[in-house]
């Protein structure tokens, strides 16, 4: 199924001379007319006339979220405040804030990739929509407000908090999608449960939209098997516009519309170009917008660029989940350690409610230390020393085996670590402290 099929099965070559249109169009108006780009592009020693093909976009320059922290609030602006119909600020940032502004074209297509996006997972017209993404600042809730709007589907805008009445909803008016946060969805399951509740019983609930943090193939099946519902991954960023892309049906990839975006991976440290099928740093070029145009930025999450066509037909690239980022990576004792690892690891154990979960690392004597605190499940919560012993010795062993590195396990009691109705936090590093 397909929002706009013209466009989403564009032969490939048609669609990299389109790209190719729209990057030349996109440079040589940002040269001309931002004073911003225009001392960066100078400054790296480009003009307009050196992009002869789509691979010469290398010769650009990266932009990063500090470029936006320092032009704070509107010195990237290319559009005319008039034009501007309204800002987010993303979240979880120190310092100042990134601020991002829309025109109307740009809410727009903003739009149409989101209808693109969830006509791919098969929402539509017969369907109810809860979206439970935060409303206001964040672009979660009101882009995929918009997105479900105009592929005809009611829309139910209960935003974050409220769980119980949340979940009285969806049973109410026969919910059928919802987008959130996988966590929040696995919290909701667990309130749910709480109120005597069954997914599959007692709601009409079949898919989920979910993003906006790190989530693993391990957390879609356990929410899939717990849920009975089919568990999409969502993609986007606040400097981008906000989410904009998912998976298809066939679950492959997310894929990412050429005509809106063009994207590259490169080495985080060497920021040398990568090829299709190499994980690396994601670089974002945004080809459609007008307020706050994007060359050549860099995301910071590490995926790999899929070039292979999908079995759905479509034909744009697409990127595999996000492993984790070049930000918010631990190195513990010179060794790499992403969150998104720990998860996969402790939901392969059955005892533990893999998806809840602390990290803290603390140093001392100038060594790192991880602690890893677990849920355990009611059924294998014991009294008996002995079986609590063998089960933090099997999660360590597993943790270890994954990450190439001891950590320290603690064993919490069921429904004892914090739950969040937002993004989940599950990292304290007090070495930043």
């Amino acid at each position: 199924m397909y929002w706009n099929q013209k466009t989403e099965c564009m032969p490939e070559g048609k669609l990299k001379k389109l790209q190719y249109k729209s990057l030349k169009r996109l440079v040589n108006d940002l040269y001309s007319f931002s004073a911003f780009y225009h001392d960066k592009m100078k400054a790296a020693g480009v003009r307009p006339s050196d992009i002869r093909s789509l691979s010469d976009i290398s010769k650009l320059p990266f932009m990063n979220k500090s470029d936006l922290r320092d032009n704070y609030p509107t010195k990237m602006f290319t559009a005319p405040g008039k034009d501007v119909v309204r800002y987010h600020v993303s979240s979880g940032t120190t310092g100042k804030p990134t601020l991002v502004g829309y025109t109307k074209n740009d809410i727009e297509f903003w739009t149409e990739s989101l209808a693109r996006a969830l006509t791919s997972v098969g929402i539509g017209s017969d369907d109810v929509m809860q979206v439970s993404y935060g409303y206001g600042l964040f672009t979660g809730g009101l882009g995929l407000h918009y997105g479900a709007e105009r592929v005809g589907a009611t829309v139910l805008p209960t935003s974050t908090g409220s769980t119980e009445r949340q979940l009285e909803l969806m049973m109410d008016l026969d919910v059928t999608a919802i987008a959130c946060t996988p966590s929040y969805l696995v919290y909701m399951g667990g309130v749910a449960k709480k109120m005597g509740i069954d997914f599959q019983r007692d709601t009409r609930l079949r898919k989920a939209v979910l993003g906006a943090e790190p989530w693993s193939e391990n957390m879609r099946q356990h929410i899939e098997n717990e849920l009975g519902i089919q568990a999409y991954d969502i993609y986007g960023t606040s400097e981008i516009s906000g989410p904009m892309f998912t998976e298809c049906t066939e679950k492959k990839g997310i894929h990412i519309w050429s005509d809106v975006c063009l994207v590259e991976t490169i080495d985080p440290d060497t920021e040398e170009s990568l090829g299709p099928g190499q994980e690396g740093e994601l670089v974002i070029t945004v080809l459609k917008k007008e307020a706050m145009p994007m060359i050549r930025y860099r995301i910071k999450d590490l995926t790999t660029i899929i070039e292979d066509k999908c079995a759905c037909g479509r034909t744009s690239p697409r990127i595999k989940r996000i492993t984790g980022r070049t930000d918010d990576m631990l190195i513990i004792r010179g060794i790499n350690v992403f969150p998104s690892q720990v998860e996969h690891t402790l939901l392969q154990i059955p005892q533990i409610n893999g998806g809840q979960y602390m990290i803290t690392v603390d140093r001392i004597d100038s060594l790192d230390y991880m602690t890893v605190q677990v849920e355990m499940r009611p059924e294998a919560f014991s009294d008996k020393i002995d079986d609590m012993l063998k089960l933090k010795k099997h999660i360590s062993s597993e943790l270890k085996r994954y990450l190439n590195i001891a950590v320290e396990v603690e064993l919490a009691a069921p429904d004892s670590l914090p739950r969040f109705e937002g993004k989940a936090k599950r990292v304290k590093d007090r070495r930043k402290l």
